[in-house]
């Protein structure tokens, strides 16, 4: 690895992006329940890194409009979305069909606000995706997002609604190719689905593979279809660090970049891959991850940076910070400045931390034979797929104003599924049990406007 995503070189990569970053006050209010690991106050803390560091100057900061029942449903089905809007901690007891039949309970239990918890990561996404549609900034961030297990029909994996397919969609109005890279230790299984089937999306997924939630993701699972091909999975094992991790995603990355030529990228950057993750077992320091976020960056394509999981708190927040500096060519000082969560961050009060001696067991015979099967799938795509656009989907209208903007419901187009988003109401998270699997469905969802 050269830089390890500590600076960013001049030329090309050294100039400065337009940056959106999408946050909401109100997201570290909402609380999955007593001993879940998902926590949304780690991007709270996030946020006040951010601000004690004096990053948000840099960025034009925005309050996400809060998506719709019918912005909901351009990617879930509509009773799905409907039993979201109307579950609470009260009436779940009178609902345990239901809640069995949508996966709602244990790793995605029922608390209060629940819904509008989802309009809120998901409007974010979206909005993302709208300014970097209208070219309004080159990277758009939404680090409450990235929930990448979600499906068309039913939560997983602390995840209810997957913005990051909606995001894509939304992405798809104005971009003939969209790239999807998941860099979160669990497989990006939600998403993968969803773009099964298409060779407009393209996945890449580096994760823990065996014996891990959700248990997808091998790396013979590679597309159905006109897909073929057109879904990566990286499968890893305990223990990788920065140096294994870049000898598979930068040669992987850097082939599907020339090869797909994507006109927008999702990056989810998912933190529970960081070393002493909570759920997690790599070994990657912060600057290793963030140099996946570097080296994405210095493609210059219109990117969209996502959160996702992330369960030792300190170290997901300290990760985004950096990232978010990353994104705009600022490099931040190692020693933190002194800001509400300060307590979080001892001994040492610093943004950094350093990686374990924990083993690898990724061989470097398993990492070159994982990276020339890749590259080798890659060369079967021996140049961009030829797209023609049928029936576009209108443009999302792009709000006015910004983090003040009070009407949620400017920034939507008027195509709507459902008529019942002006009930919207504030309803009611997630602990991944990594022993416990789902059960498995054969479920490969169609996807709207995606030829």
């Amino acid at each position: 690895m050269d830089t390890g995503g500590n600076s960013l070189p001049s030329g090309a990569d050294g100039v400065k992006r337009k940056v959106s970053y999408f946050y909401d006050p109100e997201v570290g209010n909402y609380y999955y329940g007593q001993g879940h690991p998902m926590k949304p106050h780690r991007i709270r803390m996030t946020h006040a890194l951010l601000a004690h560091y004096g990053l948000l100057q840099h960025m034009q900061v925005l309050k996400p409009c809060p998506a719709r029942d019918r912005d909901l449903c351009r990617f879930h089905a509509d009773d799905y979305v409907s039993f979201l809007r109307g579950i609470t901690p009260e009436t779940q007891q009178d609902q345990l069909r239901q809640l069995k039949r949508f996966n709602v309970g244990e790793d995605c239990p029922v608390f209060d606000g629940l819904y509008s918890f989802c309009q809120t990561y998901a409007g974010g996404s979206v909005g993302g995706a709208v300014k970097l549609n209208h070219g309004l900034c080159d990277i758009a961030i939404n680090w409450a997002g990235g929930l990448h297990h979600a499906k068309k029909c039913e939560a997983s994996g602390f995840c209810y609604v997957n913005d990051i397919v909606l995001a894509i969609l939304e992405l798809l109005k104005q971009h003939e190719r969209v790239l999807y890279v998941d860099i979160d230790i669990h497989h990006g299984d939600g998403v993968e689905e969803a773009f099964y089937t298409t060779d407009r999306v393209m996945t890449v997924s580096f994760h823990k593979f065996g014996d891990y939630f959700p248990g997808t993701g091998d790396i013979r699972d590679i597309g159905f279809g006109k897909g073929k091909y057109y879904s990566l999975n990286v499968p890893l094992d305990d223990g990788i660090d920065d140096e294994s991790y870049h000898c598979l995603f930068k040669p992987i990355i850097g082939k599907v970049m020339e090869i797909f030529r994507p006109g927008a990228v999702v990056l989810q950057c998912g933190a529970d891959s960081l070393s002493g993750d909570r759920l997690g077992c790599f070994n990657l320091s912060i600057k290793g991850h963030a140099e996946c976020v570097r080296f994405m960056r210095s493609f210059n394509v219109p990117l969209l940076l996502l959160g996702g999981g992330g369960y030792t708190i300190r170290n997901v927040a300290r990760c985004w910070c950096y990232e978010t500096g990353v994104a705009l060519g600022i490099e931040v000082d190692d020693k933190m400045p002194q800001h509400e969560y300060y307590e979080y961050f001892g001994p040492d009060y610093t943004l950094h931390v350093a990686p374990s001696n924990m083993e690898n067991k990724n061989s470097h015979q398993l990492l070159d034979e994982i990276r020339a099967k890749l590259l080798d799938n890659l060369s079967t795509l021996r140049h961009a797929p030829s797209v023609q656009f049928q029936e576009r989907p209108p443009d999302t209208e792009l709000p006015e104003a910004d983090e003040d903007h009070d009407d949620g419901d400017e920034r939507w187009d008027p195509d709507s599924d459902m008529e019942i988003d002006d009930e919207r109401k504030p309803l009611p998270g997630r602990v991944k049990r990594e022993i416990v699997e789902p059960e498995s469905k054969d479920l490969v969802c169609p996807v709207p406007h995606v030829q």
